[in-house]
């Protein structure tokens, strides 16, 4: 079998590419790049896997006047910038020693080793420059099934690195067929290992759960996750039984998949901590999960944010987004308060003052911003 993409012809893989077979190396494109174009899926990043050493790379680039980085040198990673395009070349790998959350690993010299050593299936798949794939573990059938399988044994590939529970979850929700279910060996696994989670980072698992909510269907998967105890470990108190209906009332009123949004459905205790996230997504997350009603939102911040309260609020009740609804959110993120300090002074001064506004804004945003300036300064 063979690939076809903009990126396997481009001057920067064809460039790296060269770099090492011209010195008598393998270079060998891996993981999501030769996945992705394989699902016909838009790739992100290029990774090149080599049986050069990580120090002979780095001389083989600067000899040919490649800027280039040492980004994981001890792991075997050097970073390559051809036209400004980065390109991770890692040596062929195998673990000595892992712990559940790192792994001591020593070069090897082919790309079997280094194929035993990643998650799934379908992440073990090889394209040389010209395209064609090598399948050292019987990838191929899995990613036509869209079926996400571990490496030989589960509950070993697991133990190895415990945030791979994650990345099963994350992988099912992107790639999976819904339709088939998950692997069930590989869901008996995770739930056998599933308190090992809490040996992870906050980070790594905040990262993991925000690319797993931003599929386009993450239900499914969620759900799995929740029957093997696994969302109780990352967000203990959530529940997923309203993201569902969430997705199916973004998918009619065409709104973009938002992790942010759909956290805010799953609710949960301390959720910005427990998946350490930005101070951006924090704070809307804050919002989304606020007492204020979508108008008072989307009056208070913008449309969308309101758009977003709304959808969370009637998924909450099982209920479609009805016209009108809709309607008035975007009438609310119009509206002005039609007074202002200066109209109730100099009866009113300082603390009084700053009262006074507060209720009457209240009162106004009660009355659905009908009410007028007259009626709110009587």
């Amino acid at each position: 079998m063979k690939i076809t993409a903009d990126w396997l012809s481009a001057t920067p893989a064809q460039t790296v590419c060269a770099l090492l077979a011209d010195a008598g190396f393998e270079a060998w494109f891996v993981g999501g790049c030769v996945r992705n174009t394989l699902l016909d899926a838009p790739v992100a990043d290029l990774d090149l896997s080599t049986n050069a050493r990580p120090d002979v790379v780095m001389k083989l680039a600067q000899a040919a006047e490649l800027t280039v980085f040492p980004t994981g040198i001890d792991h075997g990673t050097v970073t390559i910038i051809v036209d400004k395009e980065p390109i991770e070349v890692t040596t062929f790998r195998k673990d000595v020693a892992t712990d559940g959350r790192r792994a001591v690993v020593a070069f090897a010299d082919t790309m079997l080793d280094d194929a035993r050593r990643r998650d799934f299936t379908m992440n073990a798949l090889y394209a040389d420059r010209d395209g064609v794939v090598a399948d050292p573990l019987g990838g191929l059938p899995d990613l036509k099934a869209r079926h996400v399988r571990f490496i030989e044994d589960p509950d070993r590939r697991i133990r190895e690195d415990y945030l791979r529970i994650l990345r099963f979850f994350r992988f099912h929700a992107w790639y999976g067929n819904v339709d088939d279910g998950i692997d069930a060996v590989g869901l008996a696994a995770c739930a056998e290992n599933v308190e090992g989670i809490q040996s992870l980072s906050k980070e790594r698992i905040g990262q993991e759960m925000i690319k797993l909510l931003a599929a386009p269907d993450p239900a499914p998967a969620v759900a799995s996750f929740a029957s093997c105890g696994g969302l109780m470990q990352v967000l203990p108190g959530a529940d997923h039984g309203a993201l569902a209906v969430l997705v199916h009332i973004e998918q009619n009123a065409e709104m973009t998949p938002d992790p942010i949004r759909r956290l805010a459905v799953l609710g949960g205790m301390d959720v910005a901590e427990n998946l350490r996230l930005s101070k951006v997504n924090a704070r809307r997350l804050d919002v989304l999960r606020s007492d204020m009603s979508p108008t008072e939102i989307a009056y208070r911040h913008d449309c969308q944010t309101g758009m977003d309260k709304l959808a969370i609020e009637c998924a909450s009740l099982g209920q479609n987004i009805d016209t009108n609804q809709s309607k008035s959110v975007n009438f609310a993120a119009s509206q002005t308060f039609p007074i202002t300090a200066q109209d109730l002074m100099p009866a009113l001064q300082g603390a009084a003052l700053g009262e006074a506004l507060k209720a009457a804004e209240k009162r106004w945003i009660a009355s659905g911003f009908t009410l007028t300036k007259d009626d709110l300064i009587d």
